[in-house]
């Protein structure tokens, strides 16, 4: 069978079951919509959490990442895990127990106000477009490759299914089809890895092929790869060459950014009590650990796959002839995604750092005029299969597997813009007194507005998936976490404390992040670089840690300056944290 065959098989067949969990669990009440009934059980709301949470960035893009970077892009892995350890222990159970359904309507309770409550649908709003971008990345690089269509109809296409199951399911619904995005991605991603793992090492556990031995070479697997890299002018995979003030904010924005991401928190208002909050997550991290322990492995065994494939010989003198290319790189070339221009008109592919000093007299010495391969970092993940030679039915897995990634989150996402729109900003300030039915239609339109200016956007992102990503979590990490953090264990900060404290923290970040790179949601514009940045040291993907220190200041200062929060306000704090009836969740 075809391969473009089976790839419209598994995808087509995910994509009905997809759709069919979305009329079974059509939401017919608000409270359905928004948090699923309160009637989802932990282990599956913690396997939903798990999809919701590795996105395109975590499928399709971490790996890429990790594989042409190495160690200091780990900052991905430990930033997103300890993020989510942060929220599971400081953050979801008592949102839990406050017993509301969108984090704009906690912090607007919290602190007494409006304002705080608008301000708040502002911030999930930037946060949580920019991070949905980053899913409909994924969606057009997987689509342009395995459907051969453009990245253009590959979001289109993306956009309409998740159209159909989220807009009529709600939160019940997309909790169920995340629950079967999950087994779609965790096969899809393992499976291949496994293969990958025995080809390389003789191991069928990747995470432990990482620190085997290469069976071509005899060389533990990490060595070799610093070997190769090295000799290609590239910089030690296993050394740390970043600046480790930056890394360290970098992880920090990534970490701090998770406990902040509305559309993951809103997953914990889904269970019906506080306790089974907490088994959630720990069932979702037990599940994002399945991937998460493999995606090292997955990015080294790529980048070594990768250039075994350019310099099959064994030596990295002896590059491959353009015409005698493999089928995979001819396949995603049609793409854009990977390119190749002769530079010195010999015919022979060079990859190489053609940035390096040290490598210059190397290349010269060998008549290389430059690097001439051009390879997607977000392909990576995708194309590991074809790399590895393996069958076309593990191939058309993943390409189910990373449009379940993508497809997953961005539901999740859409829906807390969607309950920020019409819950928070319609029936909580411009008209309270709307009715259910017409509540729960303001929300499926909000959704759909947001599905379009989603994919509208995704159209000219603004870095790969993983980097548009560490861009929302930086504003997340900026606006929202401070105000949760605050509002839990803080009786001293008050309303106009929160608000400035957000906007402070939303704006100083907003500015450096997006003025400085001349990136403004305008297609043709796209100009985004961590390249020279303003501040020393600190990228914009960083910017997010300071941002948050900025919000907690600017918040303590304000509300020490200005009256105390009411009696009543102090009491609810404290009745929050201390778990008094914790057997029940307050539903009101």
């Amino acid at each position: 069978m075809e391969q473009y065959t089976l790839n419209l098989i598994f995808v087509g067949a995910t994509f009905a079951l997809y759709i069919g969990i979305a009329i079974w669990a059509r939401a017919g009440s608000t409270s359905e919509f928004y948090a699923a009934g309160r009637g989802v059980h932990p282990v599956t709301n913690g396997m939903a959490t798990a999809a919701d949470w590795m996105s395109a960035a975590s499928f399709i893009s971490m790996a890429g990442l990790i594989a042409f970077t190495g160690y200091d892009n780990s900052t991905y892995l430990m930033g997103w895990t300890g993020g989510y350890v942060l929220l599971a222990m400081l953050l979801a159970p008592y949102l839990r127990k406050f017993g509301k359904f969108t984090v704009p309507e906690f912090i607007g309770d919290r602190f007494y106000s409006p304002t705080a409550r608008v301000v708040a649908v502002v911030c999930l709003i930037v946060a949580s477009v920019t991070y949905v971008i980053g899913q409909m990345t994924g969606v057009g690089v997987a689509f342009s490759r395995f459907l051969e269509v453009d990245n253009a109809t590959g979001l289109y296409i993306g956009a309409a299914i998740v159209f159909m199951y989220a807009v009529l399911g709600g939160m019940k619904g997309v909790t169920y089809t995340q629950v079967a995005q999950y087994c779609v991605l965790i096969v899809a991603y393992t499976i291949p890895a496994i293969f990958i793992s025995l080809q390389l090492t003789g191991n069928p556990i990747p995470a432990l092929g990482l620190f085997s031995d290469h069976v071509a070479s005899g060389q533990p697997l990490l060595e070799r790869l610093d070997q190769v890299v090295q000799e290609l002018g590239f910089a030690e995979y296993t050394g740390h060459h970043s600046n480790t003030f930056d890394m360290f904010l970098f992880t920090m924005s990534l970490m701090i950014g998770t406990a902040g991401l509305p559309h993951v928190i809103i997953r914990f208002f889904t269970v019906p009590k506080v306790a089974d909050a907490r088994w959630s997550a720990g069932w979702a991290l037990v599940f994002i650990a399945l991937l998460y322990l493999t995606a090292p492995a997955v990015g080294a065994m790529a980048r070594l796959n990768l250039i075994d494939t350019v310099y099959p010989n064994g030596t990295t003198e002896a590059p491959i002839a353009y015409d005698d290319r493999p089928e995979w790189m001819q396949n995603w070339e049609v793409t854009g995604l990977l390119s190749f221009q002769d530079a010195n008109g010999d015919g022979l592919i060079q990859w190489y750092n053609a940035g390096s000093a040290d490598f210059a007299a190397t290349a010269e010495e060998r008549g290389w005029a430059g690097s001439e391969l051009t390879v997607n970092r977000d392909i990576l993940v995708l194309a590991n299969p074809e790399i590895a030679n393996l069958p076309g039915w593990v191939i058309a897995l993943v390409a189910a597997g990373g449009l379940a990634a993508a497809l997953s989150t961005a539901a999740g996402l859409l829906l807390a813009i969607s309950g920020a729109i019409s819950h928070d900003l319609i029936k909580g300030q411009l008209n309270p007194n709307i009715s259910e039915k017409a509540e729960l239609l303001s929300a499926r339109i909000a959704m759909a507005g947001a599905i379009a200016v989603a994919t509208y956007l995704g159209l000219n992102p603004p870095g790969f998936a993983a980097q548009t990503v560490a861009l929302a979590f930086g504003l997340a990490a900026a606006s929202i976490f401070p105000a949760l953090m605050m509002g839990i264990f803080s009786k001293r900060v008050n309303n106009k404390g929160a608000v400035a404290g957000m906007l402070a923290g939303l704006i100083v970040t907003v500015v450096y992040i997006f003025l400085h790179k001349g990136w403004f949601f305008i297609p043709g514009t796209n100009t985004f670089t961590d390249a020279d940045p303003l501040l020393g040291p600190v990228k914009s993907t960083s910017f997010g840690a300071i941002g948050a220190v900025i919000n907690f200041a600017v918040a303590y200062l304000v509300s020490n300056a200005t009256d105390e929060p009411p009696q009543e306000i102090r009491d609810l704090v404290e009745s929050i944290r201390v778990p008094r009836g914790a057997g029940a969740a307050q539903d009101h």
